[in-house]
């Protein structure tokens, strides 16, 4: 391990390779793309790959991919529609769901699909908004500026558009977002959990992989299926090793430009502390799963979650903790910083910036406990409880005037909260009960059984205790209740005596203290001091590098290729043969039975999943791989063990990119489940 690392770190004494970078689609690296691969986009590529991208707003990638509104995603980022479409009696996440016909399409009840339209750069908005100022004065000046320029953006057709001011470079630039946004999202196909998660746990973030993980939504306007001028159509064939592949889709969150000072802090606590406790509530849902079949239902959305985000933020503090790694992080922050003080004009103006920080970091240690359990919500785990909170702060910050509300609660932002808060989805009381009286535990645990809003919540009563009163008295698993009390505004919310609202209301005020604290005296500091840090760094680099990942489109390249692991030479293609050869008929390696009845019809030498050393994140889920044509070549799902430390450094080398081949997803569709309108719909034919 050490050896690999000294190598990674010999390589990045220079610049890393051209393939590093989730790039903004106004600033391309055009002329590395062409110099490495011949392909330089021009205007109208760029345009078209912009509007036939998709963004699920709960936080996956997905693709344009037929006139008709079609759109291609993975099965993991619409599994949670999937489960709150399926009941006792009939369970889509076993069977797979297929529309025959398009009236049998059903809408996900929390899906939000966006397609970006206009890219504005609202930078000196921003910084004439905050300039001069700190702490408080510089958290409200810039939510206040964001707040405007939003709702500006977004007009009176905010149930169409969605606007949002993005921070890149830490607050280096500011942009303004503007997105079509389809709130009517229908499922018209998904298969077995079998097929889109075969291997399970054990292969999640490996290669050679097996997975079927692909779903298609259609987005809807007016009732009928929304006319698309833009979209990618699918070529079978894909790509061959060496082809020039391009990834397009929204980056989560990545942590490269971030100082050595807030890497100490996630590494030392966020990301093992987050870890203990996703550990104890995979427990609590398996334990839960072995109560019969019906529970087992019930949690399988909420354990895939836990298993993969434990297994990736593991891969990430095995990253930070290699001394190797955060030594390079350490030397290129010591050189950004030498060349800051050796130019006094840029010392004045930045040269405190990073100790600034780093006394954020000190006061968001004091503080991270009681922030994350009471005002994110981290004791409460609860659908109830989101449901009245959203009520009780949406009743208040509605009142206010759109520049001081929070900012989840802006009028550019209502669409969204409305949409999750009159959701179908189905809400379990036993299940309720569950998940709410062990996180009151936590609460408890990390709180300490003295704090005030410990002592606010239980009482004398036990956390199992007053989850089943709280559970068992609320009115607001009912959409028609919960639509009464937002329409009714203040006035209702403060006259319920509903148990869930009356929790929410007790401990709002520390709650929103809480917020404060950590805005104005971490989050202000952290954002006014990464401007400068990210000024210094244009002053010595330029643009030449891509701003850190915020959930918002980018397009990397790379091309197909294997890589050498532990001295063997991993291939970069599997078929659908593998699948059969990987099968033992047990989870997590049980092909569905559909696969078996067809099998003779298949074409067994079908590429099945293949990677690529394209540089991807989370929330690139469902992006596509697409060709030079801006064609749909593959359906991103994965990365593989050693791009977990993505978040912080890519090596060209290692990591890698998984997918599954369109050819592959064409063949199920045909001879596996009998969608061929599907795929010709996909197809273009």
């Amino acid at each position: 391990m050490k050896a690999r690392w000294a190598l990674l770190l010999a390589v990045c004494s220079f610049p890393l390779h051209a393939a590093e970078g989730m790039w903004t689609l106004d600033n391309l690296p055009k002329a590395a793309i062409a110099k490495q691969y011949g392909f330089k986009p021009d205007a109208a590529w760029i345009d078209k790959v912009m509007k036939s991208s998709a963004r699920l707003a709960g936080g996956c990638s997905g693709s344009f991919v037929s006139k008709d509104g079609l759109v291609l995603t993975n099965h993991h980022c619409v599994n949670s529609c999937v489960q709150q479409l399926s009941t006792a009696d009939k369970d889509y996440i076993k069977d797979g769901f297929l529309a025959k016909q398009r009236e049998d399409e059903v809408r996900c009840p929390e899906i939000e699909v966006n397609r970006l339209e206009q890219i504005s750069d609202v930078t000196t908005a921003l910084g004439a908004a905050t300039k001069g100022k700190s702490g408080e004065a510089y958290a409200k000046a810039q939510k206040a500026e964001k707040a405007k320029l939003e709702a500006a953006c977004s007009g009176s057709d905010k149930d169409s558009t969605r606007c949002e001011v993005v921070e890149l470079y830490h607050g280096g630039q500011y942009h303004l977002y503007r997105y079509h946004r389809f709130q009517d999202v229908r499922l018209a196909f998904a298969p077995e959990l079998a097929a889109a998660f075969f291997g399970g746990d054990p292969d999640n973030f490996n290669f050679p992989r097996y997975d079927l993980d692909m779903s298609l939504l259609r987005v809807y306007e007016n009732g009928a299926p929304a006319k698309l001028v833009n979209y990618f159509p699918l070529k079978p064939e894909g790509l061959q090793e060496g082809e020039l592949s391009l990834v397009t889709g929204h980056p989560g969150s990545t942590q490269r430009q971030l100082t050595v000072a807030q890497l100490e802090l996630l590494r030392d606590l966020a990301l093992p502390q987050r870890l203990f406790l996703a550990s104890e509530y995979r427990g609590l849902l398996h334990r839960y799963r072995q109560e019969g079949a019906e529970p087992a239902r019930i949690a399988q959305s909420d354990l895939f979650s836990y298993e993969n985000s434990i297994k990736a933020r593991k891969g990430m503090l095995e990253a930070l903790q290699d001394p190797e790694v955060f030594n390079f992080k350490r030397k290129q922050e010591a050189e950004l910083r030498a060349y800051v003080a050796k130019n006094p004009k840029l010392k004045a103006r930045y040269g405190g910036a990073w100790d600034a920080v780093a006394k954020a970091q000190q006061t968001y240690r004091n503080i991270y406990w009681p922030y994350r359990m009471v005002e994110l919500g981290g004791g409460f785990f609860s659908s109830h409880f989101d449901i009245a909170r959203s009520l009780v702060r949406g009743a208040e910050e509605r009142a206010k005037p759109n520049a001081e509300r929070l900012a989840e609660f802006g009028e550019a932002r209502l669409p969204e909260v409305e949409q999750e808060l009159f959701s179908t989805a189905p809400i379990y009381p036993d299940y309720e009960k569950l998940k709410l009286g062990f996180s009151l535990t936590k609460l408890r645990e990390y709180l300490g059984p003295d704090h005030p809003v410990v002592q606010q919540v239980l009482g004398k009563e036990s956390p199992e205790a007053v989850a089943a009163r709280l559970v068992d008295g609320t009115q607001l698993s009912d959409v028609a209740s919960r639509k009464a009390l937002w329409q009714g505004g203040k006035a209702a919310v403060d006259a319920s005596q509903d148990p869930f609202i009356q929790l929410v209301k007790a401990i709002d005020a520390p709650a929103r203290a809480l917020r404060k604290t950590y805005e104005d005296q971490v989050k202000a500091v952290e954002d006014q001091n990464a401007e400068q840090i990210a000024a210094a760094r244009f002053a010595m680099k330029g643009a030449s590098v891509d701003p850190d990942a915020t959930f918002t489109l980018r397009l990397s390249y790379g091309e197909v290729k294997g890589w050498e692991e532990k001295g063997q030479w991993v291939a970069p293609f599997t078929t659908l043969a593998g699948a059969f050869e990987r099968h033992t008929g047990f989870d997590p390696f049980a092909l569905p039975e559909s696969w078996f009845k067809v099998r003779a019809g298949l074409k067994l030498d079908q590429r099945f999943n293949f990677v690529t050393t394209n540089d991807i994140i989370g929330g690139n889920s469902g992006s596509p791989v697409i060709n030079k044509d801006a064609q749909v070549v593959g359906l991103v799902f994965d990365g593989n063990i050693r791009s977990l430390g993505g978040a912080y450094w890519f090596d060209e080398r290692v990591n890698r990119t998984v997918a599954v081949h369109a050819g592959a997803i064409v063949e199920a569709l045909r001879q596996i489940y009998g969608a061929g309108n599907l795929a010709d719909e996909l197809t273009g034919k």
